[in-house]
């Protein structure tokens, strides 16, 4: 037990100096994007169907359009990133991955060609749907209760992957959200492996007369009848 917690506590310490590192650098793009009257955004943010773009994808989550923008997106990324961060780096920045790809995909697919996008809301929403289902599947009691008191808190922010919001990415918040499902079905824990089929052990073989025993005239006899 003792050990575990250790790991728990090794694990929480990466994953809030990670998240607070995420937003060193998020926030200092946008001091130089903010300088530059936002041009990083226009120019690494993401254009659909333009094949050149397809790096972008991997800038956009950097990337803001003004400082509401950044304040509204960074809060959430924080305490979301960290709780999808605690139980291990390595499947973190696995899910992060399949998050990034999923989110840019589907706008790079579906947006108007015409539209430019940026943010990190689709992160967000990927590791809210990444940290809720990771509690159900993998039956972890911390996980579960965790991630049923994240659904509670930001349960108002699923209406962002609605096409209801004029100037919202709703199609990057849905792409996020499928990723973070996804990353959460292949990231999950081996199941308990199943108990090995119990063995029959074979019949003890028929016990050999032994010759002088007190079968053995009548079984003689009886061979000697043919029988």
């Amino acid at each position: 037990m003792a050990s575990k917690f250790a790991r728990l506590l090794s694990d929480s310490r990466r994953a809030l100096f990670t998240m607070l590192g995420i937003q060193a650098v998020i926030w200092s793009v946008q001091v130089v994007n903010w300088l530059d009257d936002y041009d990083l955004s226009r120019e690494y943010g993401l254009r659909a169907n333009r094949v050149d773009d397809l790096p972008e994808i991997f800038t956009m989550p950097f990337l803001h359009f003004s400082w509401d923008h950044i304040v509204a997106n960074s809060w959430p990324l924080f305490v979301l990133g960290f709780l999808a961060a605690y139980r291990g780096m390595r499947k973190f920045l696995l899910a992060s991955l399949v998050i990034t790809v999923s989110g840019g995909l589907l706008v790079w697919l579906l947006e108007s060609p015409n539209t430019v996008t940026a943010g990190a809301s689709g992160m967000v929403y990927g590791y809210l749907g990444y940290v809720v289902l990771r509690g159900i599947l993998d039956r972890n009691v911390l996980d579960a209760v965790v991630g049923l008191g994240v659904a509670a808190v930001y349960w108002t922010i699923l209406i962002g992957v609605l096409p209801i919001a004029h100037g919202v990415s709703w199609l990057g918040h849905l792409g996020g959200l499928i990723g973070g499902l996804a990353a959460a079905v292949l990231l999950r824990d081996p199941k308990t492996a199943k108990p090995a089929d119990t063995v029959r052990p074979a019949p003890a073989p028929a016990p050999t007369p032994t010759p002088g025993g007190p079968n053995a005239a009548l079984l003689k006899e009886l061979d000697d009848l043919g029988l």
